[in-house]
């Protein structure tokens, strides 16, 4: 599938907002967020639809998603959206960074392993007895239902996001546990899952 870097631009834009809102942007917050104008978007959403790399659905708002094509492709790619920051210390706040992280010269990923998967770099040590260390990357698989002893991504109450591991208490408390003892556990009465990671990548 041959798309040119403006394309793929769009298509980056539009596979972020999937993975971090639940839905696409509309051709006014491409536009504003590429600085161009909202005939430049739709003709490059034009294109990709032609170029079998974009799918979109008649009369329905926010209806672009990825066709199933250009995700076959991108599953040999290696290449993971990569999302913002996420904090292995304090929380901090979301991140709007739009890049990626190619991982395809550092291992290889089994085919039909990637689909939403996303990478975050890591800021803090909260978790480096788990060997999870600043500066790291982790991949993380999009999912909403964490299991005791999961380390997730978890959106809290104040719109802050961190990386701990998950226990849920006897009394529903959630405990957002560090692996780290100069950190103390977050109890929280509810927070959004994000995703569970699945894999740390260290470069040195």
């Amino acid at each position: 599938m041959n798309l040119t870097p403006k394309q793929l631009e769009v298509l980056e834009l539009i596979k972020i907002s999937r993975i971090k809102n639940g839905y696409s942007p509309t051709m006014q917050e491409i536009a504003k967020e590429l600085g161009v104008s909202k005939v430049t978007v739709f003709e490059r959403v034009e294109a990709l639809i032609r170029k079998g790399a974009l799918n979109r659905e008649a009369n329905k708002a926010r209806s672009l998603s990825i066709a199933d094509a250009y995700t076959s492709q991108e599953d040999s790619s290696m290449r993971f959206p990569l999302v913002g920051r996420i904090a292995a210390g304090m929380p901090i706040e979301r991140c709007e960074d739009r890049d990626s992280l190619d991982l395809s010269e550092m291992f290889a990923v089994r085919a039909g392993q990637q689909g939403e998967t996303f990478a975050l770099k890591v800021e803090g040590e909260s978790m480096k007895d788990e060997g999870i260390m600043d500066g790291d990357y982790v991949l993380v698989r999009q999912q909403s239902i964490a299991r005791n002893g999961d380390r997730v991504v978890a959106l809290l109450p104040d719109g802050e996001t961190t990386l701990k591991t998950f226990f849920k208490e006897a009394d529903g408390t959630i405990r957002l546990q560090p692996a780290n003892d100069d950190f103390d556990p977050i109890y929280v009465t509810d927070c959004q899952i994000q995703g569970v990671i699945t894999g740390v990548v260290r470069s040195y």
